[in-house]
């Protein structure tokens, strides 16, 4: 199939039939975007590219990797660091895609799988407009492109929105509920003439799910105005894990448990509670060129077989690590030093993008 991805849009296209996994369901691949932006790491790009090899050696003993490296000079130097790591190189696809920066959370397809396992279309993927969280940075214009440049790559349908939206601002559990903030999606540099019922309907028809579930803010340090990634994420169809900050003279305490007294009035698409989970922040300001950078053990990514959890030589990193596991006793819990990635402010969710199985 090699579909002529600018024929496809909301319109045209059947929802009803569709639904976003969550992030635990198989994975087929793992997109990640090589890091080349200076102006993202200008103190960090070269101990970035060595958080990248950790991740890519992880996730390769378990899933494809499709690796975005721009050009072939990059992709050439790719192939070179990563031989000195235990990367397998039978899972790993290296993809010539131009690119502006590194967040495939955000920019990249966000993937829907058919319902119905006998579906001639098992797997299609939105495209909704990237800006850099509300025209912040530039350039973004091959960044908005690389998930139908990758539909007209690999041959998956795209369907085209005129939306804002990113990745990391909604969180699934695959049973009809998708987690959000207040903070990003209402925001006024995203989609200022749409109220917030008509970005719920939204949201309900493009995902696949029955409930959108609000918080109101995220953490500071964070650039794309609450993106729920950094502080409140389903382990489970009924168990969420969400950030806490118990030194109230920290500017995180007080959003983070409004947040935590909101998500113990939310119920699920059945109508029953959520169990809660307290995850700790890191108890360690981590501050880079941009100032105080959103460090959070809640930014973590799970993959096949394993679960990459982002830390940062702080003394709550094990006891975050021991939470996390015990959500996923089934997968292997990777812990990262991630404090040069995440001043570029982000982590390891934000650079990584599941494509279902």
């Amino acid at each position: 199939m090699n579909p002529d991805t600018s024929l496809l849009t909301p319109e045209n296209f059947d929802f009803s039939a569709y639904a976003m996994p969550a992030e635990w369901a198989p994975h087929e691949a793992t997109w990640l975007v090589w890091p080349v932006n200076v102006e993202t790491w200008p103190e960090d790009l070269e101990r970035v590219r060595n958080v990248y090899a950790q991740m890519i050696e992880a996730l390769t003993a378990n899933e494809k990797v499709i690796l975005l490296t721009g050009t072939c000079e990059v992709a050439d130097d790719v192939q070179q660091r990563l031989a000195k790591s235990g990367t397998n190189f039978a899972n790993l696809k290296l993809v010539n895609i131009p690119v502006n920066d590194s967040w495939v959370r955000d920019s990249g397809p966000i993937f829907l799988k058919a319902k119905d396992a006998d579906n001639q279309v098992p797997l299609v993927a939105n495209d909704f407009i990237f800006n850099t969280w509300g025209q912040k940075y530039g350039p973004w214009d091959d960044d908005d492109q690389i998930p139908t440049r990758g539909g007209q790559m690999f041959g998956f349908p795209v369907i085209k929105h005129d939306l804002v939206l990113e990745g990391g601002s909604i969180d699934v559990n695959g049973a009809g509920c998708v987690l959000t903030t207040k903070q990003c999606l209402l925001n006024p540099n995203r989609n200022p003439s749409l109220t917030q019922q008509q970005i719920e309907d939204k949201l309900k028809r493009f995902l696949g799910v029955q409930q959108v579930l609000w918080l109101d803010d995220g953490i500071e340090g964070d650039d794309t105005d609450g993106h729920i990634d950094d502080i409140t994420r389903f382990v489970s169809e009924n168990k969420i894990l969400t950030v806490v900050e118990p030194n109230k003279a920290d500017a995180n305490h007080e959003p983070l448990n409004n947040n935590f007294k909101q998500l113990q009035t939310f119920r699920d698409a059945n109508g029953k509670p959520f169990e809660i989970i307290e995850l700790p922040m890191p108890d360690r300001l981590v501050e880079g060129p941009f100032g105080r950078s959103p460090a959070s053990y809640g930014n973590f990514y799970i993959a096949n077989g394993t679960v990459l959890v982002p830390i940062y030589s702080a003394p709550n990193d094990q006891i975050a690590l021991d939470i996390i596991q015990s959500c996923f006793p089934d997968r292997k819990v990777i812990g990262i030093e991630c404090s040069p990635l995440v001043n570029g402010l982000g982590s390891i969710h934000c650079v990584t993008q599941q494509q279902p199985k």
